[in-house]
């Protein structure tokens, strides 16, 4: 018999400001690893007030991880050592394994409207992969399938399977699964994840019952909702949900509807040393790259 997930920890995102003066929601970062291994951090970029996101994050360099922009709203410019040029438009995915080392920027520009919404997240790498080359997987609007279940429930796989249908992204070393999930008014949306990885839910619009019990008796909640979520175990808007282990997760909306990104992966149960963009598994390693960077060796593949 499949177990339900219940919620482990839930609790709101939190303003911040990032790169040359982004203003933006931390969802989660530095303080919450190793409790969504493989996952380092996720921020939420959503404004209609450009002096709040044009600056950007200008030149910047990244090793060991892998970092996942999923834009719903507006542009982003990007370019890095290797030469690549481009944008990142309304519904676009760029999977971006840093590898052994790359130096990039990225810009957003908003729509006609002056709107920018999107989300990034970083995703660790182990030891035996975090000298890979570096590589890109850009993945436009149309390539990624949206699928209609029952009750209205919409889910577009950019990562992972649903109903035998693949993401686009595929052979990523922990076998994540990232989903945008639409459950409307009065619908349930069940959903596998295995057993042993972490998964979380990032409510982006709405809200609803992400426990099938309905309360958090025996659970820690974090953040401004808390007495909400006391009372009803209902998630709005910039909410994580952290799940515990079991065979699926459950969601509900009664009355507004939701709209959530789900995410999983395989932990990598490895040592962390994080500093900034670079995160490697010893502090030794973690001051060489810094060391390289300085000195302009930190490229290892293709032309800086």
């Amino acid at each position: 018999m499949s177990t339900v997930r219940r919620i482990k920890k839930a609790w709101k995102s939190k303003p911040t400001i990032e790169g040359a003066g982004v203003h933006l929601k931390r969802a989660f970062g530095f303080y919450q690893v190793p409790l969504l291994d493989p996952f380092l951090l996720l921020d939420d970029f959503r404004s209609n007030n450009p002096a709040h996101y044009l600056k950007g994050f200008p030149w910047h360099p990244h090793r060991g991880i892998e970092t996942i922009t999923y834009v719903l709203r507006g542009v982003v410019e990007h370019g890095d050592s290797m030469g690549n040029r481009g944008l990142i438009s309304s519904g676009d995915v760029q999977w971006m394994t840093a590898g052994n080392g790359i130096i990039h920027q990225e810009m957003p520009k908003g729509d006609k409207k002056h709107v920018m919404l999107g989300f990034q997240l970083w995703a660790n790498l182990p030891a035996s992969n975090k000298m890979m080359d570096p590589r890109y997987r850009d993945v436009k609007n149309q390539q990624i399938p949206e699928i209609s279940l029952k009750s209205g429930v919409k889910v577009k796989v950019i990562c992972g399977k649903l109903n035998g249908v693949d993401g686009p992204v595929r052979d990523i070393v922990t076998d994540p699964e990232y989903l945008d999930v639409t459950v409307p008014a009065g619908a349930t949306f069940t959903h596998p994840v295995r057993r042993g990885q972490n998964a979380f839910a990032y409510v982006i619009e709405g809200d609803g019952y992400f426990d099938p019990e309905r309360d958090s008796y025996g659970h820690e909640v974090i953040g401004a909702n808390y007495f909400d979520f006391k009372r009803n175990c209902i998630c709005k808007n910039e909410t994580v949900v952290l799940y515990g282990d079991g065979d699926e997760v459950s969601v509900t909306s009664e009355t507004k509807g939701v709209r959530f990104l789900l995410i999983s992966g395989r932990p990598i149960g490895e040592p962390v040393a994080w500093y900034g963009p670079i995160v490697m598994n010893t502090q030794e390693e973690l001051r060489l790259a810094f060391e390289e960077y300085q000195n302009g060796t930190f490229i290892k593949h293709g032309k800086a």
